[in-house]
């Protein structure tokens, strides 16, 4: 009797991936903080400038959505926000090894600590648990990103609102999809091989 109930003990609603880890508490939570800046920092190295904008493609605005599902919005809010400090003080661990707050692209750091938080607190509703719903999730959190993120790239380079659009949104749609893709992929087939194991 008690092993049957103990799956639906481990999944119960209103847990995120990283609750599911054992040895809950303040040590584990600063080492998933620690963790989800560094991954972000690298996440962003893997960049592609864009012609035309101030803006690269990396691959730091899928690990700031994924920290933020996988950790909930406390601990996604904490990780990003830790990369965003450290960054700021000098850690070359943006875009294309870049640091500090004066680059045009400092508005998408912000943003992801947002969204972060936003996506986080949808993961603890059970939103990263079906693919049509981690779509959405996706979706909302890189809207997020891009609320922040252009208008501030409009404010520091002097552009329109129209050309900040342009040159710091358009040219990432597809690729935002395909990140999409992969989190519709990634989620929800990790909540299952979890559910299957408990």
């Amino acid at each position: 009797m008690s092993t049957a109930a103990a799956p639906v003990r481990s999944l119960r609603p209103g847990q995120v991936l990283a609750d599911l880890l054992p040895a809950a508490g303040l040590a584990r939570d600063a080492v998933l903080v620690a963790g989800g800046a560094v991954l972000t920092g690298l996440a962003a190295q893997l960049s592609v400038p864009v012609p035309g904008s101030p803006v690269p493609v990396s691959g730091q605005t899928f690990a700031a959505l994924l920290v933020g599902t996988a950790f909930g919005a406390r601990l996604g809010f904490l990780s990003l926000g830790l990369y965003a400090v450290a960054g700021m003080a000098g850690v070359p661990w943006f875009a294309e090894g870049a640091s500090g707050w004066s680059m045009p692209s400092f508005g998408y750091v912000l943003g992801m600590m947002l969204a972060a938080t936003v996506v986080g607190a949808l993961a603890r509703r059970g939103a990263d648990r079906s693919v049509l719903r981690t779509a959405g999730v996706m979706a909302l959190g890189s809207a997020v990103i891009y609320a922040v993120g252009v208008p501030y790239l409009a404010l520091a380079t002097g552009m329109s609102f129209s050309q900040a659009v342009a040159a710091g949104l358009t040219p990432f749609l597809i690729g935002d999809a395909l990140k999409a893709a992969l989190a519709m992929g990634l989620l929800p087939a990790a909540w299952k091989l979890v559910g299957r194991k408990g």
